[in-house]
């Protein structure tokens, strides 16, 4: 039998797709859980009668849990073969997704959503191994157009269903319908990915663990917490923050030590994949931070229904979803230091638009900005990932995709709690109305506060005596409140170009090579064809 490697086209053929499409179903059961839930947290609080820093912890719990999990899957998928601990992960999020659905209060659905992002945060960094090592380092771009399309799907119908199946059942339901997505998954994997070739040889860095996933949750929570509490003062704040970013330190000193370090540092020696993470990071701060502030503002602002905000989200996802598989294509062939910035111009000019919103800014005018700034995502991310991965061997690219992924995750968290903050604070400025108070709280109700409400549920205003023009000053300020907000996160995606403008300039020459034949530098076979 001939040594020589068998030829791979640099199209994506029916075996890639095959595995593509396993990976795909359990991208878009993870993503459009974030997503729904976004749409659902008004409903949480009047069902669970919690105020919205509690509710916003079913968003939280699920990233704290992602966060955990994620820096053991680069160990887990040697040690035990990515076909297993991928149906493994379907397994735990499906039960999870069940368990949200039985919850009979918001901390039982909280603990129930931790344990769906246990398995939900496996998801996505095993999805990108399997497929990168399926396709070959000639098809990475496209490969990575194929995932991104849950990061479309995700914008375009996690708001649109979640409002939908509220506005005709209840909440519940956007749980209930990932338990047939996720048994249809688990049927699919078995039939479709490839056979396992675990590597038990590798020893677990439990001290690696012990200082990491610990430093992440510790870390998360602290920065969760600060919508709650408004400050970094408050012990809740800054002591978890300390700890677990202390904890992270040390992992950082530490994991140059053990030749197999739970998440391996050691890749960040390349200039390219440096880059590509500083980039993904800071555009990753800005652009979830803000994006989860969009559907808030048709709500709260607006006074729309739960379907008609996501319906209003979908001009976003469709952009994305032009330019996605076209940018998959370029970053095959052209340097991504050449398509980036322009896309990340697109982003910035759609956001520019979002800090001009006002009570009655036109509905076209804003549809239009979500199309630009998809326009612009679809340009952005994949291209970056494409950036980073090509730097790394066959052998590297499972640590490496746990790299970004945890990446993603903690600057997404970062972002969504920056966000929060500034945007709390800047309504908490609004003025108090004489002789009003929360009765759940006993705090003076204000204009802002009065308006939300009344927004929510127009009835109120028939029921409580307020002076003309009182409501209108509040969503006036609300308004206001929200484009100040978009302006942090407009100058966020302007600081994205400098670490953008230092992506490759020149073709990058692949280095995914199949260890196991020495890095000889001919492409691997076997990943394309076992099927």
């Amino acid at each position: 039998m001939s040594s020589q490697p068998v030829a791979v086209s640099d199209r994506l053929d029916a075996a890639v797709l095959k595995v593509a499409g396993v990976v795909v179903l359990g991208a878009i059961m993870s993503i459009l859980d974030v997503t729904v839930v976004s749409v659902a947290l008004p409903t949480f609080q009047s069902d669970f009668d919690a105020s919205y820093a509690q509710v916003a912890w079913t968003m939280t719990g699920y990233t704290l849990a992602l966060a955990t999990v994620i820096p053991l899957t680069g160990w887990a998928a040697d040690r035990f073969g990515t076909k297993r601990l991928y149906m493994a992960a379907l397994v735990l999020f499906t039960l999870g997704s069940g368990l949200c659905a039985t919850a009979d209060s918001i901390g039982q659905l909280i603990t129930y959503r931790v344990l769906q992002g246990l398995g939900g945060g496996m998801l996505m960094p095993l999805g990108m191994t399997i497929m990168t090592r399926a396709a070959g380092p000639e098809r990475i771009g496209r490969l990575m157009a194929v995932l991104g399309i849950p990061m479309l799907l995700g914008p375009i119908g996690g708001p649109i269903l979640g409002g939908w199946l509220i506005d005709i059942a209840s909440w519940h339901w956007i749980f209930l319908i990932n338990l047939p997505i996720g048994v249809a998954s688990l049927v699919y994997a078995q039939k479709a990915l490839p056979k396992d070739a675990p590597e038990p040889s590798e020893s677990f860095d439990f001290v690696g663990m012990l200082m990491l996933s610990p430093g992440l949750a510790l870390f998360l929570y602290g920065v969760s917490t600060l919508p709650e509490t408004g400050t970094f003062a408050d012990t809740k704040v800054w002591l978890p923050m300390l700890v677990g970013g202390l904890l992270v330190v040390g992992f950082v000193l530490y994991s140059f030590k053990p030749k197999h370090p739970l998440l391996d540092l050691r890749l960040l020696r390349s200039r390219n994949l440096t880059v590509a993470s500083v980039t993904l990071a800071v555009f990753t701060v800005a652009f979830m931070g803000a994006g989860l502030l969009f559907p808030s503002y048709f709500l709260q602002v607006r006074g729309e229904s739960t379907l008609d905000a996501g319906l209003l989200m979908a001009p976003q996802g469709i952009g994305a979803m032009v330019t996605m598989p076209i940018a998959g294509m370029l970053a095959d062939k052209i340097p991504v230091g050449r398509t980036v910035p322009f896309a990340i111009a697109l982003m910035a000019a759609g956001f520019f638009a979002f800090t001009q919103v006002g009570t009655d800014t036109s509905y076209l005018l804003l549809c239009g900005a979500l199309f630009v700034m998809g326009l612009g995502m679809g340009g952005t991310m994949m291209p970056i990932m494409t950036s980073a991965l090509k730097t790394l061997t066959n052998h590297e690219v499972a640590r490496g995709t746990t790299l970004l992924n945890i990446l993603q995750q903690v600057a997404g968290a970062v972002g969504a709690a920056i966000m929060s903050v500034i945007l709390t604070n800047e309504l908490n400025g609004s003025p108090a109305i004489p002789g009003m108070v929360d009765p759940r709280t006993g705090a003076p109700v204000t204009e802002a506060g009065l308006a939300i409400a009344v927004e929510r549920d127009p009835a109120l205003a028939q029921q409580l005596p307020v002076e003309p023009g009182l409501l209108q000053r509040g969503l006036e300020f609300v308004a206001d409140s929200f484009a100040t907000t978009f302006l942090v996160a407009f100058v966020l995606i302007l600081v994205t170009f400098v670490p953008a403008f230092l992506l490759p300039r020149k073709r990058q020459e692949s280095h995914l090579l199949d260890d196991e034949a020495g890095g000889d530098g001919e492409r691997p076979a076997a990943p394309v064809l076992i099927h």
